[in-house]
């Protein structure tokens, strides 16, 4: 069976929203262009946003579940951003300029007990990733429904948060792949390492609550809370949805 590319998502601003493409361009060394452009961070963070900073910095699902259900549609004209959540009205807004807008939009979603979100950043061409190198990520549906059979439930694959997600594999064989050097579409990817998953893989894409022990399942089932894996791009290209996957090493 072939493995083929089956969804594409970015994530514009890091944990605030994400939006489906049907096809990108990749740029050799760097994130898909726009994935986690910007990033939120709170009022106990120890980054000024001239580099790189670690996920402890800034406002994210696993401290604040009502975020994972946030969607975005980016303008990338006007490098503005529609926001919408089931519980709080739509805001559009460009968050290099129009920040106190979206501290107010969002505080009704922040837990008060912890640090609040205080200011949204940006690095120079480098997404806000979670790794200290500029990384794509990608699922394996297989993994996925996997996963949902052990639990007795379906399991959104948005919880996961991943760019590219695949399908044609087995269960978890992208482990296997770890070391080794793909192809999708025009682009030549070299697999990092596998995806150690947090709190925010337990909160419903749909309502922002707390619905499903995931990480506790992977333990169970798996001895490991890894789902998926880091890729970085080695050469520039297209991707598209039905692309196929070719192992290249």
């Amino acid at each position: 069976m072939t493995v083929r590319l089956s969804h594409i998502w970015r994530h514009p601003i890091k944990s605030h929203g994400r939006e489906a493409l049907e096809r990108v361009a990749v740029t050799a060394g760097k994130t898909l262009p726009w994935d986690r452009h910007w990033a939120v961070a709170h009022d106990m963070a120890k980054t000024d946003g001239s580099e790189w900073a670690p996920c402890a910095n800034f406002s994210r699902g696993a401290k604040a579940p009502a975020l994972m259900a946030i969607n975005a549609q980016l303008d990338e004209a006007k490098s503005s951003i529609t926001l919408t959540h089931p519980d709080r009205p739509d805001l559009t807004f460009q968050p290099d300029q129009d920040s106190a807008a979206f501290l107010d939009w969002v505080r009704p979603l922040m837990p008060e007990d912890r640090a609040q979100s205080a200011r949204i950043l940006s690095v120079a061409d480098r997404g806000m990733t979670d790794t200290p190198f500029p990384s794509i990520s990608l699922g394996n549906l297989a993994s996925l429904r996997a996963l949902s059979a052990a639990m007795g439930q379906e399991i959104d694959p948005r919880r996961f948060r991943a760019n590219l997600w695949v399908d044609g594999m087995d269960a978890w064989s992208e482990f296997e792949l770890v070391g080794k050097d793909i192809r999708i579409g025009d682009v030549t990817f070299h697999v990092e390492e596998r995806i150690e998953r947090c709190l925010a893989t337990t909160a419903n894409p749909d309502t922002g609550k707390r619905d499903a022990d995931t990480l506790t399942a992977l333990e169970t089932g798996w001895n490991h809370r890894d789902f998926g894996v880091y890729l970085t791009a080695k050469s520039s290209g297209q991707l598209a949805t039905g692309d196929a996957l070719e192992i290249l090493s």
